[in-house]
């Protein structure tokens, strides 16, 4: 699972790294980012485009929004088989940005929230789905999925599941509307390495979605 997460990164060093023309789309550093909130995305219709979406995915043909509280994970393993994802699987696949997410560990003291970040701390895509839906006096809404997988080495001893990051050269792919090779495009939905990331221990002030600081990145003690 993944419900929490950071995009601490300055908005030219994203648009470098994503190859995305300049935006007035606002890239402000996010230290907390939690379900039902906008989050920067990037989709491919006509163009490579950064877009905001809210996090929990409201299907087209969902009559109440609030499933989106439900959805804000898709399960790797079964995104081809449900309703709700396998037609998004060929058009609507978008890039999260992010640079790190959030984990808790379970000890007999409670649990630790964790920031789990590639060890060069570079920004990467978790790979998503997104989707329309419009309200009933035809306002549209835009909201997105994270894709999950199985835990790699590191993750496991924390939890079971994790988000898929995609590998810098799975990210154009997964991005193309065009490309619609089933197996090439799921054969991308894997754990990320773990020799590649780490992890550490972070301050409890992550626990409340409305703590967006700086200071919810920090270690304890900090």
């Amino acid at each position: 699972m993944c419900g929490r997460y950071t995009q601490t990164q300055a908005g030219p060093i994203l648009l470098s790294r994503f190859r995305l023309e300049d935006t007035a789309l606002d890239l402000t550093p996010r230290y907390n980012i939690a379900p039902g909130q906008e989050a920067p995305v990037v989709i491919h219709e006509a163009t490579k485009t950064p877009a905001m979406m809210r996090w929990g995915l409201v299907p087209s043909w969902a009559k109440d929004p609030a499933i989106g509280n439900k959805m804000i994970n898709a399960r790797a393993e079964t995104i081809a088989e449900k309703p709700s994802f396998k037609r998004l699987i060929e058009r609507r696949r978008c890039l999260v940005l992010a640079d790190g997410f959030y984990e808790w560990r379970k000890e007999e003291r409670g649990k630790v929230p964790m920031r789990f970040v590639l060890k060069n701390r570079d920004p990467f895509a978790f790979a998503g789905l997104w989707d329309r839906w419009r309200t009933p006096d035809g306002a549209e809404l835009r909201t997105f999925t994270i894709i999950t997988t199985t835990a790699n080495e590191l993750m496991r001893p924390v939890h079971d599941r994790m988000p898929v990051i995609l590998a810098p050269d799975a990210e154009e792919p997964w991005l193309d509307a065009g490309s619609v090779n089933p197996a090439a495009i799921l054969s991308s939905l894997k754990p990320y390495p773990s020799e590649s990331m780490e992890a550490y221990d972070v301050t409890t002030l992550v626990n409340s979605p409305k703590n967006d600081l700086p200071e919810c990145i920090a270690p304890p003690g900090w």
